[in-house]
């Protein structure tokens, strides 16, 4: 098995990081003894004089150094004074000294942790000299902010993190986390195995340069739980579509409003000049943006990366099993963990087996069951987006990609050469037979049965510059990322991904699937529409249905009024709060494809589904609906807005959009808050539309704005932004920034 002994869940989140913060036996410790006189205060790194702060509007920091260690130094230090605990806790994460620091419940995750940290000291000889500076940069701009701000952490609190620390966050690791199906079956007392997820894409260490999913800590993921499907939008138009005559281009990830999105602009001249979100927690942990010549934005794919096989065990030798008709030794691999233990310290190790095809995730019945992923210790995912950043053409973010490191998403490009390019991205296996799936194992006798090497990316699903003039993606497969130029999923292998076409994916192409040549303007307001496409597909049959009964008063009013709604969730559309909450009593305990009267097919790509399976029903549960909707808010008409509410901070305002699955391109995700009111709280937050002329002209927002602190000028200044469906024009050229700059200074000069 994978360690010796299962490791529970941990929660991750930023307030449990504060509430280890105040309650470890460390702080216990130091807090017994008298308050010590503040010590004084070291003298900054060289690094200081050679990189520049300028923080504009809204709090964006434009970092221009003189080389790229400064320069990522200072992305170090600014996400400290943003974010501050949270960047410390991922990296002492990806040491594998949570438990060292604040005890044994709290080191379940160090252990995987600790094999990625050996796999990057072993690596790191082999990066570009490039790449390792500005992983030690970024280590030793942390190490400044905690040297500066010593009352944020507990008390003698000095982790003196190393470019080996960032360097582990981009680490592949393959774990079993998305094999618990077959761990589940073949022993129930596996259901929740340890260690990141397999069985998909292995998962990035928090904060890497990995994917629109959350940055999710390694605890989280050693817990088997799964990352929400929030999925993105991307949008690329040629220049034949645009009044400019030059690419636009779209980026527009959904994630929790605590994801970590971090707007920045990052310039060392004649090295880098990049625009976009650097995710929290890393210096590579960039997902989308542009420099002078080009840009990218991606949205969530779902290869399959990986297969389970079952080794027959050699019963003549200890810990052996046959391949290719000799016997091989497992090998064994022991992991020792600190945990702070009262006022010392103690150790645990625990035993990982592994195999060269990949690490043991169970023994019995005469088998070895192990997992083989794509990418297992890959260490070349910083320093392949620090290649594509520096990109100046096609070709050569193409060669960037080419280095396989980011290992899955659908990648949407523009460029100022007037090229628009999209790829259905993965490091996936050339599999010599169908994957069984993630509950059944593979038999493996010889190396003829299991994958040895990659899809080539051109050979991957990909357009570049389709009729039409435009490419667009929602997370759907590639297959119609143009109408004009439809791929044939039948040329790919079957495991590649099968057909499908969601609203939200129907919901994009009506807004752009036309002959109309559109402004940056235009491509944000079309962004920022509030149709829902359920609404459009099935609102007649709904008022069809409930009228064939005769209805009387409240529900008669009612279906008068959904008869009479505009079918968006503008916040002063009244009708979308009813019809939501009689959609999901409609499908409730069935599948939502299987309620239509006319389901989704290939050939009615962008009409299906439409229409209402079993009308009586849909009457049945409109009834119901209109009685619950009063309950809750009073009326049946209530206003989405009076019911939708963005809340950040001192905002409390009125916000429209919904839920993809209902066909919404403005997607929000709401929870449930104590006063009845729903608060956005997923979805649209951070948008980025640029227009590759010369120069390069953008707008952005980002909803939840540069800093969680509450006390930050730069928490909730946004927000009201956003939910006007408005974005903010960035500064790009120097005269912009100049002209904009709010506050200037070396990061960690002083205090």
């Amino acid at each position: 098995m994978w360690f010796a002994r299962r490791i529970p869940t941990v929660r991750s989140s930023l307030a449990l990081v504060l509430q280890l913060l105040a309650t470890t036996g460390l702080r216990a410790q130091v807090t017994a003894t008298p308050a010590a006189a503040p010590a004084p205060v070291p003298p900054p790194p060289e690094l200081v004089q050679h990189v520049e702060i300028r923080r504009t509007a809204q709090g964006v920091p434009h970092i221009r150094a003189d080389n790229l260690k400064a320069a990522y130094y200072a992305l170090g230090y600014v996400q400290m004074e943003d974010y501050g605990a949270r960047v410390a806790m991922g990296m002492l994460r990806s040491r594998g000294e949570m438990g060292k620091w604040f005890g044994r419940d709290s080191m379940e995750s160090d252990f995987i942790a600790r094999l990625a940290y050996q796999r990057a000291v072993e690596a790191w000889p082999r990066l570009e000299q490039d790449t390792r500076d500005a992983y030690e940069g970024f280590a030793v701009g942390v190490n400044r902010y905690i040297e500066l701000h010593p009352e944020e952490f507990p008390p003698g609190f000095a982790p003196h993190f190393t470019g080996y620390d960032v360097a582990t966050r981009d680490i592949e690791m393959a774990s079993p986390l998305a094999a618990r199906r077959f761990l589940a079956r073949i022993d129930p007392s596996q259901r929740r195995p340890a260690g990141p997820r397999a069985g998909g894409p292995p998962v990035p260490q928090p904060g890497s340069a990995g994917s629109d999913a959350p940055a999710l800590e390694p605890q989280l993921l050693a817990g088997g739980e799964d990352p929400p499907d929030d999925g993105s939008n991307a949008w690329a138009f040629a220049p034949s579509r645009t009044r400019s005559k030059h690419a636009i281009l779209l980026r527009n990830p959904h994630l929790a409003y605590d994801a970590g999105y971090y707007e920045g602009h990052m310039t060392v001249p004649g090295v880098v000049d990049f625009y976009g979100d650097f995710r929290i927690g890393g210096p590579f942990a960039v997902v989308g943006g542009f420099n002078k010549d080009l840009g990218w934005s991606t949205t969530n794919n779902d290869p399959i990366l990986s297969a389970i096989y079952a080794l027959d065990v050699d019963s003549t030798q200890v810990d052996h099993y046959l391949f290719d008709g000799t016997s091989v030794a497992l090998e064994r691999v022991p992991v020792t963990v600190a945990w702070r233990n009262g006022p010392g310290l103690s150790t645990e190790t625990r035993e990982l087996w592994t195999t060269p095809l990949g690490p043991v995730l169970y023994r019995g019945g005469g088998k070895i069951y192990v997992l083989r992923a794509a990418n297992d210790g890959d260490f070349h995912g910083g320093e392949q987006f620090l290649h594509m950043m520096r990109a100046r053409s096609l070709a050569e973010w193409k060669d960037a990609m080419r280095m396989r490191a980011r290992v899955n998403s659908n990648f949407t490009y523009a460029d100022r050469a007037g090229n628009i390019f999209y790829v259905w991205n993965a490091s996936i296996p050339v599999f010599p037979a169908a994957p069984p799936g993630d509950s059944v194992a593979a038999p493996a006798a010889r190396t003829d049965d299991v994958w040895t090497r990659y899809v080539p990316f051109d050979s991957l699903p990909q357009l570049l510059n389709p009729k039409g003039g435009y490419l667009h993606n929602e997370n759907d497969p590639p297959w119609f990322t143009n109408l004009h130029q439809v791929l044939d999923w039948k040329k790919y292998p079957a495991y590649f991904t099968e057909p499908r076409l969601g609203l939200r994916s129907q919901m994009a192409i009506t807004l752009i699937d036309t002959k109309q040549k559109l402004t940056l303007e235009d491509v944000i307001k079309l962004k920022h529409s509030y149709r829902m496409l359920l609404a459009e597909r099935v609102r007649d049959d709904l008022v069809a249905a409930v009228r064939a009964t005769n209805p009387t008063g409240d529900v008669a009013t009612a279906i008068d009024a959904i008869a009479r709604w505009d079918r968006t969730v503008a916040p002063a559309s009244r009708g979308g709060v009813l019809f939501e909450i009689w959609w999901r009593k409609y499908i409730e305990g069935a599948r939502a494809d299987t309620m239509y009267a006319h389901p989704w097919t290939p050939d009615s790509a962008i009409t299906t589904p439409r229409g209402i399976k079993d009308p009586a029903r849909a009457a049945q549960a409109f009834g119901w609906a209109v009685a619950e909707t009063i309950r809750r808010y009073g009326s049946a008409d209530v206003a989405w807005g009076d019911v939708h509410r963005l809340r950040i901070g001192k905002v409390d305002v009125p916000i429209g959009g919904c839920d993809g699955a209902l066909g919404c391109f403005r997607v929000i995700g709401y929870r449930d808050d104590p006063d009845g009111k729903r608060e956005a709280a997923r979805g649209d937050g951070w948008i980025l539309a640029v227009e590759f002329g010369d120069p390069p002209r953008a707008f952005s927002v980002l909803a939840y704005g540069q800093s969680p602190r509450d006390d930050s000028p730069y928490h909730d200044d946004q927000a009201e932004m956003f939910a006007r469906g408005e974005m903010k024009p960035v500064a790009w050229l120097e005269k912009d920034i100049e002209a904009q700059t709010a506050k200037r200074y070396r990061p960690g000069e002083s205090r």
